[in-house]
């Protein structure tokens, strides 16, 4: 197995969150998100559930949560810890939902127009959000995973958006996509473009990276989409989607590099 190229450090800090993340979903009374699949030609157009659901948003422990990762980040690197204070300040109730529903709905310009209206470096903002919504999104895909058979394609997960790029192998060969947002996973076809559905074994190639022999990268040369597929059942233990999803960011560069990219690209007919 190829030696992942995020360094052990990172990873230790990733691990970590995942497991802050994992304790914070039980800090949630399960009625706190409440999912709606009854519009289904918002759902067959490729809406996300998160953004059919009622999330009762609780700012004590929104609060709680930003203070325990900040405290996180900050004995990984101490050097965050003047980048980092008076985050808390400025996280007035109104602000953290408005932090919440930017999250949910990936808007970048929001955070980046945050971050520099209050003088803090761009990244920390939306880290901080994405961080603490995903327990609120993995308790949607909790609840609504049984109703998960597919995902409307181009649109990412039918939870969260999040653009498809993470399949695995499981018994039998059996390829499923995981999303590592929200942790979410349907069934898929072994030759089918998880961007535009294309099926050509001739338009659909391999890439493989010498030296990893659980990893490969599904490209599709009608969309230019790719998908990274890691083969789990030689894993003796299976971790989660969002670290199986850090620990392969080797396959997302070359993929990148080679002019593949994890959305659907529409091309023009001539």
């Amino acid at each position: 197995m190829i030696k992942s190229v995020v360094s052990k450090e990172y990873q230790d800090l990733q691990e970590e969150i995942v497991e802050l993340q994992k304790q914070w979903k039980l800090d949630l009374d399960p009625e706190a998100v409440r999912p709606s699949l009854e519009d289904q030609e918002a759902l067959n157009a490729g809406v996300p559930i998160a953004a059919l659901t009622v999330i009762d948003f609780k700012n004590s422990l929104f609060l709680q949560w930003i203070e325990e990762l900040i405290v996180t980040l900050e004995r990984y690197n101490p050097e965050l810890e003047t980048k980092l204070a008076g985050i808390i300040g400025l996280l007035d109730k109104e602000t953290a939902i408005r932090w919440m529903d930017e999250a949910r709905s990936f808007n970048q310009s929001y955070f980046a127009s945050f971050a520099s209206t209050h003088g803090i470096e761009e990244w920390i903002p939306q880290f901080l959000a994405e961080t603490t919504l995903r327990p609120y999104l993995q308790l949607i895909a909790e609840r609504v995973q049984g109703e998960i058979h597919h995902a409307v394609l181009g649109a990412g997960c039918p939870v969260c958006a999040e653009p498809e790029r993470l399949a695995v192998l499981e018994e039998e060969g059996k390829k499923v996509i995981h999303c590592p947002r929200c942790l979410a996973h349907w069934s898929a076809k072994r030759l089918e473009c998880a961007h535009c559905g294309n099926e050509d074994h001739k338009t659909i190639k391999f890439l493989t990276i010498e030296g990893d022999a659980v990893s490969q990268i599904q490209v599709c040369e009608q969309c230019n989409g790719y998908i990274k597929i890691i083969d789990t059942r030689q894993y003796i233990e299976k971790p989660s989607a969002a670290l199986l999803d850090l620990n392969s960011i080797h396959l997302d560069f070359v993929a990148q590099e080679n002019g593949y990219t994890a959305t659907r690209e529409e091309k023009l007919l001539n």
